[in-house]
């Protein structure tokens, strides 16, 4: 032990660096042949029938095994629903996909690396489809039906502070019982996420009812893709992902190059092969075929693009481009 303790003391004073190299997150999911995704299930975005998992996040999530292992469908998505299981996810998960909420909430704020938005989240407000209510202003001394501590909850309350509007509030902490009694109409409207306003809106179980969006929101906040922290060329390559998703919506033209060449990325830089943004965009599409399929006109939800636009469809949705 003293001997060896010396060694490093004379190496250590001529310099010499003396390093443990570890293992890749590249190297760790191709290894395991899998990819690891988790977050929280939301109509549109992370959903499971008895087909598996689909949505937004679940796409984005193949995307990225499309780049890595050039396997779309090897991936396995874990649904976060209690304390433990954010932070279990934080430290097995590949890719997670939060809010800015359910990251300061958990405490996970010191140990993921925020990434790029994947989706805008809303919460908004719904109303019976004859319902003479059109905006939200509208809901000035109406019974509005909310689950109580959400995050619809506060937004509702900032939307009446600067508004000036009175409503009456009734907090609810079961879904199913909000829904019924919005099918009777013992409140006039629902506040919720906007996705699951859109799930409720196709629900034959509402009574009946046919139901509406107001077209204001109470607030928008995006919903991240974010990585460990231990592996910044790992975020580097989920990021370039998501971005080669956004920018291949870019069209070809004789001035600007289009598709996997709107921002071309170097494969051996992240540890991938070369083309490997070809092969994502061939996988899964880009980010307007996964939202139609998902969220829009082609899904249930018939979620309008809105926000979600990028350049091409003016939105919030904006990645490095050859310009």
């Amino acid at each position: 032990m003293r001997f060896l303790s010396s060694l490093f003391l004379v190496l250590s004073l001529f310099g010499w660096n003396i390093t443990v190299s570890a293992e890749s997150i590249v190297e760790r999911v191709k290894e395991r042949d899998v990819l690891y995704c988790g977050g929280v299930a939301r109509p549109g975005l992370a959903e499971q029938d008895e087909d598996g998992w689909h949505g937004l996040e679940i796409d984005i999530c193949r995307a990225i095994a499309a780049a890595v292992l050039n396997a779309p469908e090897k991936i396995e998505f874990h649904a976060y629903a209690t304390d433990r299981d954010f932070v279990e996810g934080a430290k097995s998960d590949d890719v997670l996909f939060l809010t800015g909420s359910e990251i300061a909430d958990h405490l996970l704020t010191g140990v993921i690396l925020p990434g790029p938005a994947v989706f805008v989240e809303s919460q908004g407000v719904m109303v019976p489809g004859k319902s003479d209510l059109r905006h939200l202003k509208d809901l000035k001394n109406r019974t509005v039906c909310f689950m109580i501590g959400s995050s619809s909850e506060r937004g509702l309350n900032a939307f009446s502070d600067i508004a000036g509007l009175s409503f009456f509030r009734r907090p609810f902490s079961e879904d199913g019982e909000m829904v019924d009694a919005y099918a009777v109409q013992n409140c006039q409207a629902i506040a919720g996420e906007i996705t699951d306003l859109a799930a409720i809106c196709n629900e034959a179980n509402v009574r009946y009812l046919a139901s509406r969006i107001l077209p204001e929101t109470l607030a928008d906040f995006p919903i991240i893709a974010a990585t460990g922290t231990e592996d910044a060329k790992w975020s580097a390559l989920v990021a370039w992902t998501v971005y080669t998703l956004i920018s291949g919506e870019r069209q070809q033209s004789r001035w600007y190059a289009g598709g996997a060449g709107a921002m071309p990325v170097s494969g051996p830089d992240l540890g991938l092969r070369e083309g490997w943004q070809t092969t994502v965009l061939e996988a899964v599409g880009n980010y307007g075929d996964i939202f139609r399929r998902n969220l829009g006109s082609e899904s249930a939800l018939k979620l309008d693009r809105g926000v979600h636009g990028n350049r091409v469809e003016p939105g919030l949705l904006l990645s490095p481009y050859l310009d």
